[in-house]
């Protein structure tokens, strides 16, 4: 199968576990050129990893999954900014940003996609860099609270400080992107927290898939574990919020291609402001704000990907 999209994937992988199901997934789609994998950072002093240095680490462990896929120097993986931008106009130059820019600005008839599953650090950053990248990208962000008169959120989601975890990393950078002219398809948390598999189903349907469904499902069993320890209980299920990056570009329909079983609405995209609020624009860009997700397509497609690499025989070391 020849690919149809070019995708650079863009992730705090030293964070929350969904982020390593959907590298795995991403990179086992044979319909998706990925052109680079990026680790990116966590807010400061985040529970997950209070270090400085959570891009260099997402790095580390996003080769760990390229490794144990077999991919290992066929798949570049490059570390972002451990920062957040410090204002909307000075990017923050990394081997991150500049292969986005690259990657805009080669000729290819292949659509590129940047999908983006924690921060929009790099992006923001790779837009200052080269405004012109607008025009060549796709961006698909998972992302963002949910937008009045379309969800709610949810019991316990916080106050009016800032409470979307992955705005709340960069909330300068969101800021740049959803000023620009960047098209962007956003799944906000309304619709990222409806990717959920259960703990029975993750043990039964992905720990059997070799060592890297052994390391999937091991991973989130640390986060319990960690969380365990702080008084939390994720109960029995897990959200693999992350996952629909994959379902929204590798899934996307045969003829004319769109991810066609998900459902969106096109708004006119907000400023965000300091405080990580959605202030109203009426005369706005258009952005798709995605809805309802084809959960299974993507969590079947997920499992089955799985089952066919643990059983394809391995190339001798």
């Amino acid at each position: 199968m020849a690919p149809r999209m070019r995708v650079i994937t863009d992730n705090d992988y030293a964070g929350d576990p969904d982020g390593l199901f959907q590298l795995a997934h991403l990179l086992l789609s044979p319909s998706v050129d990925v052109r680079a994998v990026i680790g990116s950072h966590l807010r400061a002093e985040d529970p997950f990893d209070p270090s400085p240095i959570t891009a260099t680490k997402a790095r580390a462990a996003a080769d760990v999954v390229v490794d144990l896929l077999g991919l290992t120097g066929r798949v570049t993986t490059l570390e972002g900014s451990n920062t957040a931008l410090a204002d909307r106009f000075t990017p923050i130059r990394s081997a991150a940003a500049e292969a986005i820019v690259a990657e805009a600005m080669r000729e290819s008839d292949l659509p590129l996609y940047v999908t983006l599953g924690a921060g929009l650090t790099e992006l923001a950053s790779a837009y200052l860099l080269e405004p012109r990248i607008a025009e060549r990208l796709t961006a698909v962000w998972i992302g963002g609270p949910e937008h009045p008169g379309l969800a709610v959120a949810p019991p316990r989601a916080g106050g009016p400080e800032v409470s979307e975890y992955n705005l709340r990393i960069d909330v300068t950078a969101a800021q740049v992107v959803f000023d620009s002219p960047i098209p962007l398809w956003q799944v906000p948390r309304d619709a990222y927290r409806q990717a959920i598999m259960s703990v029975a189903e993750l043990e039964t349907r992905v720990r059997p898939h070799g060592a890297i469904g052994e390391h999937l499902v091991a991973s989130l069993e640390a986060v319990n574990k960690m969380a365990a320890g702080h008084g939390f209980d994720f109960g029995e299920v897990y959200i693999l919020g992350d996952s629909p990056l994959v379902l929204l570009t590798a899934l996307q329909s045969s003829f004319e291609p769109d991810p066609s079983s998900s459902r969106y609405v096109t708004l006119s995209a907000p400023t965000i402001d300091d405080d990580g609020r959605y202030v109203a624009r009426p005369d706005g860009r258009w952005i798709r704000v995605y809805t309802h997700l084809d959960l299974r397509l993507m969590l079947e497609d997920m499992v089955a990907k799985l089952a066919r690499h643990a059983a394809a025989p391995k190339e001798p070391a």
